[in-house]
């Protein structure tokens, strides 16, 4: 399985937000942001409070890709 997170990232980029300042208005650590730069996975938890955040749905910040 391969969540990929670009779409959440050129979104942060659209709107003029860093990764940072994500982070500080979600209440999640260093490391979970690293974790979604590295397209590595987080939870549906921190996914929840990013959609709430930027008032947007999963499908508008993370795609999966196939391993095969």
């Amino acid at each position: 399985m391969s969540i990929k997170y670009y779409k959440l990232l050129d979104l942060l980029n659209r709107r003029n937000m860093t990764k940072e300042e994500l982070r500080l208005k979600i209440g999640v650590s260093s490391a979970t942001m690293s974790k979604i730069s590295s397209q590595k996975y987080v939870s549906l938890e921190v996914i929840d409070k990013i959609c709430e955040a930027l008032s947007v749905q999963p499908g508008d910040i993370l795609e999966y890709e196939s391993d095969k």
